[in-house]
This record gives structure tokens, sequence and C-alpha cells, in this order.
């Protein structure tokens, strides 16, 4: 796998996880500011998946989405993690773990893969700075 490749399949799969848990947050939060916030997120990350695969067919490469054992184990980690607590508080705190860890598999995959074309680059970095964003916006919901 090269450079591209890597950088793009991880850029999918970060968004897809994104898209994922908020899909499932959605379904707990009550309908407010917060859950438009969450939902506005959502689409940001469908948005950066989607010009990821873009790349991925550009390249002549296909997609490593997530597996459906790694969509059932951030399922069951939500229920788990909201069963006592479903408040904005605590779920902003749960997406602000979450793109921190974004955040830093972003900073470190692209100082792995140095040989990757600029324009893969430049989506990695956009999702990186789409991570620090979220974790900004997030804070009013603490």
């Amino acid at each position: 796998m090269n450079d591209n490749t890597a950088l793009l399949n991880f850029i999918c799969q970060n968004a897809q996880m994104g898209t994922v848990s908020i899909a499932q947050l959605l379904k707990i939060v009550p309908e407010d500011e917060f859950s438009r916030h969450l939902e506005a997120q959502r689409q940001g990350y469908e948005d950066l998946e989607r010009e990821g695969r873009l790349l991925l067919e550009e390249n002549g490469c296909d997609e490593k989405g997530l597996t459906a054992f790694e969509k059932l184990r951030t399922y069951l980690m939500i229920d788990v993690q909201t069963l006592t607590d479903k408040t904005a508080s605590h779920v902003a705190e749960m997406m602000m773990i979450g793109s921190n860890m974004g955040v830093i598999s972003a900073v470190k995959n692209l100082r792995k893969y140095p040989g990757a074309d600029a324009k893969v680059k430049k989506l990695m970095e956009r999702l990186c700075r789409f991570e620090e964003d979220n974790i900004q916006q997030l804070k009013k919901f603490l």
C-alpha cells in the first residue's frame, strides 16, 4: 500500500467513525442546539469521507471502510457510556475525546507517510483542522 492509499483510507475510516458515532448519538440526545451542532459535524465528516473516496478512486484504489466489528464495538461503547448520563455535557466530552484521538492520529499519519501527494496531504490537514475545530466548538456544551 502506498502513502496516498494509506492516508486516504485513514481519512475515510476516521470520517466514517465520526458519521457512525454521531448517527448513534443523535438517537440518544434530545433535539436542541446540541443535536443541530452534532448534525452539522456529521455533515462535515460525510463531506470528508466523500472527498477521500473520490481521491482513492482517482488513485485506482478501493476504500477500506470500517469493519462490521468496529461499527458494533462503537455502538456498544456509546450505549455503555451514555447508559447513565445522556447530557449534552457528557456527550460533548465523549466527542471531544474522539476528536482529540483523530487529531493525534492525523498528525502521526502525516509524519508516517511523507511521500503522499500534496492533494492527499491537504485533505488530511483539513481533517485535522476539522477535528480541532470540533473540539473548540464542543467546549460550549460542557
